[in-house]
Parts: structure tokens; C-alpha cells; sequence
């Protein structure tokens, strides 16, 4: 299985059907702001940019996958999927324990050098409040399902990298 993994992590198609996880993911938050009108609170926009850093990740990975870029890339997504898991671990504490000491901010804080709430308010700007319950789907709440999926991307992050070591026979590297 690791010899599997290493070869898949020097194929670009591979990166690229990650990213575009990330993307329909981003896709699916939208619609349920925008359409669906719910209002994401300021954990659901920092989740949202840990979904942006794992696409990232896949498109850095899509760059050059048979060259030393996978490591930086690697790096990223296991940054981005832990980062993730942790907010969406505090979204859901949130939800389950609600307390007036046990809350979220009010407002967003990116870095000065890159306001993304101020750039694309329509992506970014958090309307809602962290302990609202929204949405849930088979007795699941949104954070709840957050874990999973944060928690499935770094799971994979971490088999891909100790998958590094064991190169691929030379017969599977030509594609035979």
C-alpha cells in the first residue's frame, strides 16, 4: 500500500483530484450560504480557508509531483487538514457545550497583509454565531462532519508522507 501511495504521489492527476475536492467542498459551503442562506460563523470561514490550503496544497503538488515540490506540498496539506481538524474539533465543542466562556470572536482576523474578509466579503465575512445549529445530515451537525472530513484529508497527508521512503518499482514508475 505505501508503494501505491508514493506512486500516486507523483501524479499529477492525483494532486489535482485533491484539489478539486477542496473545490467542490468550497462549492458546497457557498451553496449553503448563498442558496441555502445560512450563515457561517467564524469558525465555519476558518475552516474554509484550511479547505483553500489544502486545495493549495494539491495545485503546488500538481506542479511539478515527481520532483522534490511534492515535500512542500505534502507539507501543506498536512498544515492545512491539521489546522482544520483543530477548528472544527473547537466548532463542534462549541455546538455540544454551549457557554458564555466556551464562544467564538465576533469578527474574523486574517493577517493584516491579507484581508480576505475585506477582499472577498461574499467568501469570507462571518455573519453567524458559532453555537447555532444550522444544519445536520444523518444526526450530524456541519462541524461534526468538518472532523470527518478534515480528519480523512490528514489521515491520507500523513500515509502519503511515511509512504516517501518506499519508492515504486522501477516497472511501475513507466506505467507497466
Amino acid at each position: 500500500m505505501l508503494r501505491f501511495l508514493n506512486r500516486c504521489s507523483r501524479k499529477r492527476g492525483t494532486w489535482l483530484l485533491m484539489a478539486l475536492t477542496a473545490f467542490v467542498l468550497e462549492l458546497v459551503a457557498l451553496y449553503f450560504q448563498h442558496v441555502m442562506l445560512l450563515k457561517p460563523c467564524v469558525l465555519c470561514i476558518y475552516q474554509r480557508s484550511a479547505l483553500f490550503g489544502i486545495m493549495g496544497a494539491g495545485l503546488v503538488g500538481a506542479i511539478a509531483p515527481s520532483t522534490l515540490l511534492r515535500y512542500p506540498a505534502i507539507a501543506l496539506w498536512i498544515y492545512s487538514a491539521a489546522e482544520g481538524l483543530g477548528l472544527a474539533i473547537k466548532h463542534t465543542d462549541v455546538q455540544l457545550h454551549p457557554s458564555p466562556f466556551n464562544t467564538c470572536d465576533f469578527f474574523v482576523s486574517f493577517p493584516s497583509w491579507l484581508p480576505l474578509d475585506k477582499w472577498l466579503p461574499a467568501i469570507f465575512s462571518a455573519t453567524g454565531d458559532c453555537a447555532e445549529r444550522q444544519w445536520h445530515f444523518m444526526n450530524l451537525e456541519m462541524p461534526q462532519w468538518m472532523i470527518v472530513i478534515f480528519g480523512a484529508y490528514l489521515l491520507v497527508a500523513v500515509l502519503v508522507l511515511v509512504a516517501q521512503p518506499f519508492r515504486p518499482k522501477r516497472r511501475d514508475l513507466f506505467g507497466r
